[in-house]
C-alpha cells in the first residue's frame, strides 16, 4: 500500500498518518508547482491495476444499484457534509498541489459541495414512464444503471471536474473507476476516495487510480467499463472516443475551447475590460472556458485594450500559498513553455506585446497581444495560459464570423449596452453556452454544461442531464395471466 507523505503539516482530518492510498502499480511524487517541493507520494496505476479494479467494481455494483434510492442519496449527502467540514484541508491541497489562488480553491470546494447535493437529489427523482398497453398487460420504461463507469479527470479543476461525473454516476447506481491526473492526484483523486470512505460508501463501489496515459488507455479499453466520462484536451479526447467506440461504449467528452469574448461598440468598456481580464487570466488561463480571443469593434478597440492592459498590470503573480496574489504558477514547465511559445511565435508573425510576455520561473504574467490575425497561433490555438489576444473587427457580422472561425464551440460572451442586440448575436454563435453581459467562465451544477464541435461530443453535465449520461432505458412488460402458446 502506498501512503501519503506529510509535508509542512498538509495532512489533517482527511489524511491522518494512518490512512493509506489504494494499492497501485508504482508510485509518483506530487510536487508543488510554485516551489518544486514534494508534497506527497501516491500510487500510480498500471493496466493490471485497472483490470483488477474493474473486476472489483463489477462485483460491487449490483448490490449498490439495488439499494433503496434514499440510501444512495444519503451517502451523497454525507459526502457533501464531509467536504463541507474539511474545507480548509482540501483548500490547502488545491492551492499547493494545483497552483490555484485561494479564491479559486474556495469556489471550487463550494461548487463541488453543490454538485454532491444535486447528485443526491437524483436517486429519488422519477425514473420511468408508464407506456400504453392492451388490457391485461402492463408496459413501462425505466432507467437502469449502466454498470461500471470510468471517469478520467483533469488537473486544472481537479476536485470539481472529478466529482461532476463521479457523484451522479454513483447516485444513479453505478460503480466508478476514477483516474485523476497524477499532477493533482490528491485533490482530484485521494480526496474523493476519502470523502466517500467517510460517507460510508460500500467497499468496491469506487476505485481511485491515479495514472498517466497507460492507465487511461486501459480504463477506456476495459471490457467491464460500460461508459467513459472524459474531461481534457481535444487531442486526447479524440483517442478516448475512438477507443470507446471500438468497444461500443457510451462516451462523454468535455474537451477544449478557444472561446470568444465579443465587445461591441456600445459596451461599457471598464466593466468589459474587467470581465475580459478575469476570463483570460483566472487560474492562469488554465480553464477550458477561458477567453482565448477578445473580438472588439474597431471604434472601441484602443480604449478597451488600454483598460485591459491596465487590468493586467495591476494583477500580482506569485506563490498562492505564501502570498495574496491574483495569479499562481503554471501547472508545470511544459505548459509554461507551450504558452510562451504561442506568444513568441505570434509576436514574430506581427502581433504586438502590450503587457506581460516574460516568464519568471514557474510564473507567467498576464499577457495582452494586439494586432492578432486569424493566421497567428494566438488565434488558432487553445493557449491554456494567461494570454488575452485582441482581434479588431468592423461590425457585428464580422464579429460573429471571427468568433465562429474555430473548430471549437464551448462558450462565448458578448458585452453590449443592448441585451436585445447581444441575444441576436448569441443566436448566431456556434457554442454550447453563451453569456450576454458576462464573461466566459461560468459554472453551475444545474445547467447543461457542454460544447459543440471539437469542444465535445454533445454530452452534457449537470443535474437532471446526468440521467442521459449514466443510465440506460429498459422496457419491461408484464401480463396479468400467463398466455397460452408462444
Amino acid at each position: 500500500m502506498t501512503g501519503l507523505v506529510d509535508v509542512d503539516g498538509l495532512t489533517g482530518t482527511l489524511f491522518s498518518d494512518g490512512w493509506r492510498a489504494p494499492a497501485a502499480g508504482g508510485a509518483a511524487e506530487v510536487t508543488e508547482p510554485a516551489t518544486g517541493k514534494t508534497l506527497a507520494r501516491v500510487g500510480v496505476a498500471d493496466a493490471a491495476d485497472v483490470a483488477k479494479a474493474a473486476a472489483g467494481a463489477a462485483r460491487a455494483q449490483p448490490a449498490w444499484g439495488a439499494l433503496p434510492a434514499a440510501a444512495r442519496a444519503a451517502v451523497l449527502r454525507r459526502a457533501a457534509a464531509v467536504l463541507d467540514g474539511n474545507r480548509a484541508e482540501v483548500a490547502r491541497w488545491l492551492i499547493r498541489e494545483g497552483g490555484g489562488v485561494r479564491a479559486k480553491a474556495e469556489t471550487e470546494i463550494a461548487d463541488t459541495v453543490e454538485e454532491l447535493l444535486q447528485a443526491a437529489a437524483l436517486p429519488t427523482r422519477p425514473h420511468g414512464q408508464v407506456l400504453p398497453a392492451e388490457p391485461g398487460r402492463s408496459s413501462l420504461a425505466r432507467r437502469v444503471p449502466l454498470g461500471v463507469v470510468g471517469v478520467i479527470s483533469p488537473w486544472n479543476v481537479p476536485l470539481l471536474l472529478a466529482l461532476r461525473s463521479v457523484a451522479p454516476a454513483l447516485a444513479l447506481g453505478n460503480a466508478v473507476l476514477l483516474k485523476p491526473d497524477v499532477r493533482t492526484a490528491v485533490a482530484g483523486g485521494l480526496v474523493v476516495a476519502r470523502l466517500f470512505e467517510e460517507a460510508g460508501l460500500p467497499e468496491g463501489v469506487l476505485h481511485v487510480l491515479p495514472g498517466d496515459a497507460v492507465a487511461g488507455s486501459a480504463l477506456t479499453a476495459e471490457p467491464a467499463v460500460a461508459m467513459v466520462s472524459f474531461t481534457g484536451s481535444t487531442a486526447v479526447g479524440r483517442e478516448v472516443g475512438a477507443s470507446a467506440g471500438r468497444g461500443l461504449k457510451r462516451v462523454s467528452l468535455e474537451l477544449g475551447g478557444n472561446n470568444a469574448l465579443i465587445v461591441l461598440d456600445d459596451a461599457g468598456l471598464a466593466a468589459a475590460a474587467a470581465a475580459g481580464a478575469f476570463a483570460s487570466f483566472f487560474h492562469q488561463g488554465q480553464i477550458c472556458m477561458a477567453a482565448g480571443r477578445h473580438i472588439v469593434h474597431a471604434s472601441v478597440a484602443e480604449p478597451y485594450t488600454r483598460l485591459l492592459v491596465r487590468e493586467a498590470h495591476r494583477m500580482s503573480v506569485g506563490d498562492p500559498w505564501t502570498d495574496r496574489v491574483d495569479l499562481g504558477p503554471m501547472i508545470d514547465a511544459g505548459q509554461l513553455r507551450r504558452t510562451h511559445g504561442i506568444v513568441r511565435d505570434s509576436v514574430a508573425a506581427g502581433a504586438a506585446l502590450r503587457a506581460g510576455g516574460l516568464p519568471d520561473g514557474p510564473f507567467y504574467p498576464p499577457t495582452v497581444l494586439t494586432g492578432v490575425t486569424r493566421e497567428m497561433p494566438a488565434f488558432t490555438e487553445e493557449i491554456f495560459g494567461p494570454v488575452a489576444p485582441v482581434i479588431v473587427v468592423r461590425n457585428d457580422d464580422e464579429a460573429v464570423a471571427v468568433a465562429n472561425d474555430t473548430e471549437y464551440g464551448l462558450v462565448a460572451a458578448v458585452r453590449t449596452g443592448s441585451v436585445e442586440r447581444g441575444l441576436r448575436l448569441a443566436d448566431r454563435l456556434r457554442t454550447g453556452m453563451v453569456h450576454v453581459n458576462d464573461q466566459t467562465v461560468n459554472h453551475q451544477a444545474v445547467v447543461p454544461f457542454g460544447g459543440f464541435g471539437a469542444s465535445g461530443n454533445g454530452a452534457r453535465h449537470g443535474a437532471e442531464f446526468a440521467w442521459d449520461a449514466y443510465t440506460q432505458w429498459q422496457w419491461v412488460t408484464a401480463r396479468s395471466d400467463e398466455p397460452d402458446g408462444a
